[in-house]
């Protein structure tokens, strides 16, 4: 089947009606195939989660600047303004190249963002850094790279990334590297000798080791192997929608049982076929829970605090964007130029607090609602991150 695209004229009409009370509008926005049943987060006028403002919350795959885009365009004022009036307290922006030397270049570039922008950004090493961006009002930036590529053939580089501010590394992208195979490597092969050190050292060095992207058998010996928690920053359940970017509940299970925090992504990966929803999503979500427990389900949702304009040269941006990614086999199933990166009804900067409002909707206390959208990964960082 072929995922049904958006044409801008009913993507701008949903972007223009989201309210954080409510997606009525955007309801209507959408064609007969998107427009499933949405009976569990009834689209009425409401007053939003009231203890968003003052909650810790945290997108565990995000960036100020627009993300799944041409990399790093300019920050400007909008960009800013989004990032912080989105009641957002942190994200873990990636930041690595192919290799060393461009990853030193693009973290360099991200320092000089967050000192150019100093009443805005604040960058998190330690979970005091983390309430300090609370306190003052800024977005939090954790550094991380979505590849183990910038260690090249050297267990010593996950120190000297570290020091630099590193925070995470997502061991593998959708390829196989020197640590172990993608999600998109048919042979599917596990950790390799050098990724067993790798994953040692990080644990050692208190750097999250994160098993998105990873293969089912890199992922269950990334696991296996980390004597310290592991995070899936950014991903789905396979038994709700079955996609080699999402997991599998054994592995769930076993990264919950570890005490690790899985993040569902905000991506068209989770509804292969078709557009997906807010309520998909918690789904998703509702659906981690009972596989992990409340307290190791969060939020990664892969995007930009920006929402996406729906403009034509953002989609003339997107298609090249994507039909690039294809071209370098880097592309994941489902990844399409017609399709926006992105969830229709949750195309705002707060986002998070849509999702927390739907979660609230569907009856889930305000303490539970508080872990999912980040208290959980503070726990996290508190267990892993040295003072």
């Amino acid at each position: 089947m072929q995922p049904d695209s958006v044409s801008r004229r009913s993507f701008l009409g949903t972007a223009a009606a989201l309210t954080v009370g409510g997606s009525q509008g955007s309801l209507q926005a959408l064609t007969r195939s998107e427009r499933h049943d949405r009976s569990s987060i009834a689209a009425t006028s409401r007053e939003p989660w009231a203890p968003y403002d003052d909650a810790i919350v945290i997108d565990f795959l995000a960036s100020p600047g627009y993300f799944n885009y041409p990399l790093n365009p300019p920050l400007d004022a909008e960009m800013i303004r989004n990032a912080v009036e989105s009641g957002i307290t942190a994200v873990n922006l990636t930041c690595n190249g192919s290799d060393f030397t461009s990853s030193v270049q693009r973290i360099a570039g991200w320092l000089d963002r967050i000192e150019q922008h100093p009443e805005s950004f604040r960058q998190v090493r330690t979970v005091a850094d983390l309430h300090d961006a609370k306190a003052t009002g800024r977005l939090g930036i954790v550094l991380g790279f979505q590849d183990t590529t910038p260690f090249e053939r050297s267990v010593a580089n996950v120190e000297t990334f570290l020091q630099l501010g590193v925070k995470v590394t997502q061991l593998t992208y959708n390829v196989r590297n020197l640590v172990g195979d993608g999600c998109l490597e048919p042979a599917n092969g596990g950790l390799t000798r050098f990724g067993h050190q790798v994953v040692e050292r990080m644990n050692e060095v208190g750097m999250m080791v994160d098993l998105s992207h990873c293969g089912q058998k890199t992922t269950a010996d990334g696991i296996a192997a980390s004597s310290r928690p592991v995070a899936i920053t950014h991903s789905g359940c396979n038994a709700v929608a079955q996609h080699p970017r999402s997991k599998d509940d054994t592995e769930l299970r076993a990264m919950a049982d570890g005490g690790g925090v899985v993040g569902i992504y905000l991506m068209p990966f989770l509804t292969p076929g078709r557009v997906p929803m807010r309520a998909d999503v918690l789904d998703h979500i509702e659906h981690a829970i009972q596989v992990c427990g409340e307290d190791h389900v969060a939020i990664g949702s892969d995007l930009s605090t920006t929402p996406i304009d729906g403009s034509d040269e953002y989609w003339s941006r997107h298609r090249d964007f994507v039909a690039g990614r294809i071209e370098r086999g880097v592309a994941a199933p489902n990844e399409d130029p017609q399709i926006l990166f992105t969830v229709q009804d949750l195309n705002s900067h707060r986002r998070m607090e849509l999702i927390a409002d739907g979660l609230s909707q569907r009856g889930h206390p305000d303490d539970r609602i508080e872990k999912i959208i980040g208290g959980n990964w503070a726990r996290l960082f508190g267990e892993l991150w040295r003072a």
